[in-house]
């Protein structure tokens, strides 16, 4: 069983399924409404907890009616938890997503997820000691996200570095990285790049291996030598929500079967969670991963 710690947010996913999506200043009717367990960070550790691993989780929940909800589903799903701190005085953090057409827009509130710190980090050193891989997204502050990069190279674990939402960081710190994992758009913001340039020449020049996302595609990987492909799989989409966070999650929890076969099992989790809908619950069990391979 891999052992995955996760650094990231939690989120309480505000979610309205509609025919399309509207546009500036425009009202439309909506189809449904619902809320579902979500944020980055929790998204993969309960990812990561379906496909068998054992799974730890650092993050903050405010004292508001969701946090006891996020709290209770992620302890359902197995996470542990002892590294989730409790905000007072602020809310948890929260996102609204509009599901149309096959495709998501979404709009996060950080809130207890900015008060995510190093010294928080920190205090969980002996969890992350006790990681085959590390998962830290951007949900959270960045100076949280270079403490969990540098301690993970203290500890000489496997920092897997999920560059979203996409902004450009220092190259000191993404050399601090096992993998990064973004998409085109994201690898291009995070090098400083434009959105025209081939993403294998971005590949082949950013400051640590590259496991690249592609949608229906599949992935794209570079450990050294030129990028390799791995197809995706074909599916009936329902919702894309929280298919990268599934993504990230098999990576981490196959990456010790080497990178092609973790890439593989990535792109099949990913496939997967997109039939169903809502980013926590299109997520696949192990059993229902190795079916479907």
């Amino acid at each position: 069983m891999a052992r995955v710690v996760v650094v990231g947010s939690i989120n309480m996913d505000l979610v309205t399924l509609a025919p399309r999506f509207a546009g500036p200043g425009e009202t439309i009717l909506g189809e449904r409404f619902l809320t579902v367990h979500g944020g980055k960070g929790a998204n993969q550790a309960v990812a990561a907890a379906r496909l068998g691993a054992d799974v730890a989780l650092v993050g903050a929940l405010g004292d508001d009616a969701f946090s006891t909800q996020l709290y209770e589903g992620l302890a359902r799903e197995g996470v542990a938890l002892e590294h989730v701190s409790r905000i007072a005085d602020c809310g948890s953090g929260t996102a609204s997503i509009t599901v149309a057409e096959g495709e998501n827009h979404i709009i996060v509130v950080p809130a207890a997820n900015a008060r995510v710190t190093p010294t928080q980090i920190e205090r969980a050193q002996a969890t992350l000691a006790s990681a085959d891989a590390i998962l830290v997204q951007m949900e959270i502050p960045l100076e949280s996200v270079e403490a969990t990069l540098r301690l993970g190279q203290r500890l000489g674990k496997p920092v897997i570095l999920n560059p979203a939402p996409a902004q450009k960081l220092p190259v000191e710190w993404l050399k601090l990285a096992r993998y990064l994992t973004p998409n085109q758009h994201e690898l291009a913001i995070l090098l400083g790049a434009g959105d025209d340039e081939d993403f294998r020449s971005l590949m082949q020049r950013a400051p640590a291996p590259v496991v690249l996302t592609r949608g229906g595609d599949g992935a794209w990987y570079r450990d050294g030598g030129e990028p390799v492909h791995q197809p995706g799989f074909k599916v009936d989409v329902v919702d894309t929500t929280g298919a990268g966070d599934t993504f990230n999650a098999a990576l981490a929890v196959f990456l010790q079967e080497g990178l092609p076969t973790a890439v593989r099992k990535a792109c099949a989790a990913a496939a997967l969670s997109v039939t169903r809908l809502g980013a926590q619950g299109g997520m696949p069990t192990r059993a229902e991963l190795d079916a479907f391979l």
